[in-house]
């Protein structure tokens, strides 16, 4: 009784695919092949894990950045035309209307210089409620010394960036001369204005910017400081998904009810996490060319087992195999030499980037070295993110390059006369 076609194709599917897997395997005279072929599993491998534990410390390296840099600055910025915002209470009210808003505080920002013992800086002075100035950053966690409730209205109390505050030579309970450049009319001319506060705090967010850069005051000292009665500069908002801050910033500036300049922490550090990502690119691009390589090592693996089975191919033609089930035997052979590899490499990876936190503090206490001296980098532990996108998309794109790797050999194996191949038999 004839066999259906779906029974024919089954038995030709595994034909092939046993074919396929046998030759995969040492037999006789290919030991070299197998080698080969072990060879190019473990570059497949190492290569797909290279990639998988970069692109994770990568992402780690963005990630810390991110926090970082938002344990000073905040999602969104609201602020009014030449810096100064009058009818602040009601921006604080309108924008708490919006769901993705979860805290809102005004700041006062400006310019000054710096002087103890002889010592001079510039820095950025930021006035803010020490009461409200939590439910929008996450300065207390970066607190060194003294709290961020030491700041009191009219007790001209400063806190200082660790940095900046070793620029000066200051230390706690120290007294700063503050200098702005909003002068006052003496009769002997314009002169700067001049204030002295007391260090009562020194913070460290890890970021040199901030670090070296940045002082806080009271809001109520700023805004007499830099004579802004009771206006502030903007109001600084917390969101819900710091990742909508755009989303959210385009929608408060449709529905505000007055004009007003709004920024968020994309824009305000742009080149900073273009830098990073354009390096996570090229990082991708780069550790890429060495799947390709080893990939490729598949077409020589596939070459060498053709030449070494020709006359295997041309008993199997002359058997009745088509060219078509020739040329699958071989792409099955090399995509099974892919797919182990990239799949050992996704182990791998995976297990190193999960735990590289811990495997890195052990080698090098292993070696005694240190490979990111916290006195050079503001980061000094291997962050890491995994992220199963970036797996799946490395995992994916191996298998394409080995699969693109066996089709030439393949189709010079499917192009194989029986006559010629057993001539010399």
């Amino acid at each position: 009784m004839p066999r259906s076609l779906q029974e024919m194709a089954s038995i030709v599917s595994r034909f092939e695919i046993v074919v396929g897997l046998r030759y995969t395997r040492a037999q006789r005279r290919n030991h070299f092949i197998s080698f080969i072929s072990l060879i190019s599993m473990a570059g497949i491998g190492l290569g797909v894990a290279a990639l998988i534990i970069v692109l994770s410390v990568m992402n780690g390296f963005q990630k810390e950045m991110r926090e970082r840099i938002l344990g000073v600055a905040s999602h969104v910025q609201v602020f009014g035309a030449n810096q100064n915002l009058s009818h602040w209470p009601a921006v604080v009210t309108e924008t708490r209307k919006n769901p993705e808003v979860i805290g809102a505080a005004p700041y006062v920002m400006g310019q000054g210089m710096l002087s103890f013992d002889s010592h001079v800086q510039g820095a950025l002075l930021r006035g803010i409620l020490p009461t409200e100035e939590d439910k929008v950053a996450e300065l207390s966690q970066h607190m060194k010394a003294g709290h961020l409730a030491d700041l009191k209205a009219d007790g001209f109390g400063i806190i200082l960036g660790r940095d900046l505050a070793r620029a000066i030579h200051a230390d706690m309970g120290d007294k700063v001369v503050v200098i702005t450049p909003q002068g006052q009319a003496t009769p002997a001319g314009l002169l700067p204005r001049v204030k002295q506060f007391t260090v009562v705090g020194i913070f460290e967010v890890g970021m040199y910017e901030y670090d070296s850069g940045l002082a806080f005051i009271h809001m109520s000292d700023a805004q007499k400081l830099f004579r802004m009665g009771d206006d502030v500069t903007g109001v600084r908002l917390k969101l819900k998904d710091l990742m909508n801050a755009p989303r959210v910033a385009q929608e408060l500036s449709a529905s505000l009810s007055f004009e007003a300049w709004i920024s968020d922490w994309t824009r305000e550090h742009a080149n900073l996490f273009r830098a990073v990502a354009l390096e996570k690119n090229v990082m991708f691009i780069i550790l890429l060319l060495i799947v390709a390589v080893a990939a490729f090592n598949i077409v020589s693996t596939l070459v060498m087992a053709v030449t070494d089975k020709q006359a295997d191919i041309a008993i199997l033609r002359t058997l009745g195999a088509s060219p078509s089930s020739i040329l699958l035997i071989f792409v099955i052979q090399g995509a099974l030499i892919g797919l182990i590899g990239t799949a050992f490499g996704v182990g791998l990876g995976v297990l190193v980037a999960a735990n590289i936190e811990t495997i890195v503090p052990f080698i090098e206490h292993l070696f005694g070295v240190h490979f990111l001296a916290p006195q050079v980098y503001f980061i000094s532990e291997l962050p890491s993110q995994l992220q199963m996108a970036d797996v799946m998309v490395i995992a994916l794109t191996s298998l394409i390059l080995t699969l693109l790797a066996t089709l030439y050999p393949s189709y010079r194996a499917s192009r194989v006369q029986p006559a010629e191949a057993l001539r010399y038999e």
